[in-house]
């Protein structure tokens, strides 16, 4: 019993049977335009009076009811916000945005079509049968009160049995009028889903959205990393050989602390901008990004502060490289150092080369192993970010010993061979494409 009475009168139901009311009241104004056709058509003046030409005004106002709702998209988005509000049904199962296509238009139609016709029918019975059930049910009192005659009620009516059910035909229909309201609601809530959904193209679209924002997390990841990831591993080591070299040499120790002190305030420019893109819902690009005719300098100076003796040969002009190949390419050589101080130590002989052949460009860093040299701990993910950038610019990377022959490029996806574990050098090779680049 309390199942049947939460079905009729539940929260949900209460929901519903307001969205079927605000159905009606939208297609009140159809409904005086169907008058002003009915009314010259069965040349009658009092078309509200008479039961028959109301429902036909009602019939003829429904076909314009769907034509506003093919002819206007946002009804649509205007439908499935009432649905998600009102009906209880799972906003992942409507679509978002207005229609675009002439499939998603009709189907839009034909909801605004069915919304209006089952709550202006709703709408009337919800008008009319509570009076009329209120009077079923004081009808006994009234007749005890005043007789019969006080309601000029017909003598077949006027029947002790007849007064005696009045009340109970009341109560009866009003249970029918809220059962018809929760199934109307019921078949608009299941009907909802296949008619306000999303087409193939709304889901094409929004998976083009997911992928899309997912992209620039991504992006947005990458630049975290290189860039917090690589200031991190430099002012580890800067202070480092500050405190070995406290005493010893002064002089040292003070570029060092001013190294410490630019890279710091750099990253966290850097981080500002990034945060500020994920905050502000901006691209990347938005902020300056370091290239390498701009910051090159200035990373080599303060890799070189921690103790790291960088040789670089720079047999390209920086100034002509297309703009992302000069932002890629810093990413890249960044990450080639840091991942070179990481795992072969600060006082590690760095050689880095940059230049352009067959329409490439190419970077390689290359750095020995050494058994002596302690192996910090992580890795892989930086090496994992240059194969991503490559890849986006159609390029290849190669990293691996070189004694191990021909390097293979998959190993940007295992990480770095540990130092301490092999002797050699260890050789990042990237090759980036000119051509293309956008």
């Amino acid at each position: 019993m309390s199942e049947f009475v939460r079905h009729l009168f539940g929260r949900r139901a209460r929901r519903r049977w307001i969205h079927l009311i605000l159905g009606g009241a939208l297609a009140m104004p159809y409904v005086f335009v169907g008058q002003l056709v009915v009314g010259p058509a069965t040349d009658s003046r009092y078309v509200f009076q008479d039961l028959p030409l109301q429902l036909l005004s009602f019939t003829v106002g429904l076909p314009l009811a769907a034509l506003t709702a093919a002819l206007f998209p946002l009804t649509r988005s205007l439908e499935a916000g009432a649905v998600r509000s009102l009906c209880g049904v799972d906003a992942g199962l409507l679509a978002h945005g207005p229609a675009r296509t002439r499939a998603a238009k009709g189907r839009a139609a034909a909801w605004f079509t069915l919304h209006l016709g089952f709550g202006g029918i709703i709408s009337g019975m919800s008008l009319a049968v509570p009076p009329f059930a209120g009077f079923l049910a004081a009808l006994p009192l009234i007749v005890w009160l005043g007789g019969a005659e006080a309601v000029e009620l017909p003598e077949s009516l006027a029947q002790p049995w007849v007064l005696a059910l009045a009340p109970v035909a009341g109560v009866a229909t009003l249970l029918a009028l809220a059962g018809c309201a929760a199934v109307s609601g019921a078949l608009l809530a299941r009907w909802a889903p296949a008619l306000l959904g999303p087409t193939p193209e709304d889901r094409l679209a929004a998976a083009e959205a997911r992928a899309a924002d997912l992209a620039v997390r991504n992006r947005l990841a990458r630049e975290l990393h290189d860039s917090v990831g690589h200031a991190l591993s430099a002012v580890t080591l800067q202070a480092s050989a500050a405190r070995r070299l406290l005493d010893a040499d002064p002089e040292f120790v003070r570029e060092a602390l001013a190294a410490i002190e630019d890279t710091t305030r750099r990253t966290v420019g850097e981080l500002d901008a990034v945060l500020g893109v994920l905050r502000d819902g901006g691209a990347p690009g938005t902020a300056p990004a370091p290239t390498l005719a701009a910051d090159l300098d200035g990373l080599l100076r303060r890799t070189r502060a921690g103790g790291a003796r960088v040789t670089a040969t720079l047999a390209a002009d920086a100034e002509a490289l297309p703009p992302v190949l000069a932002r890629e390419g810093y990413r890249i050589v960044q990450e080639g150092l840091s991942n070179a101080l990481k795992h072969a130590g600060d006082q590690v002989r760095v050689s880095l080369r940059i230049e352009v052949a067959d329409e490439h460009l190419e970077i390689t860093v290359e750095n020995p192993l050494a058994h002596a040299s302690p192996c910090r701990p992580g890795g892989g993910h930086g090496l994992r970010g240059i194969a991503d950038r490559a890849r986006l610019l159609g390029g290849t990377v190669e990293a691996g010993t070189v004694e191990a022959g021909a390097a293979e490029a998959g190993a940007a996806a295992t990480g770095p061979a540990k130092a301490g574990t092999t002797k050699g050098t260890w050789r990042l090779h990237v090759r980036l494409p000119m051509k293309g680049a956008a």
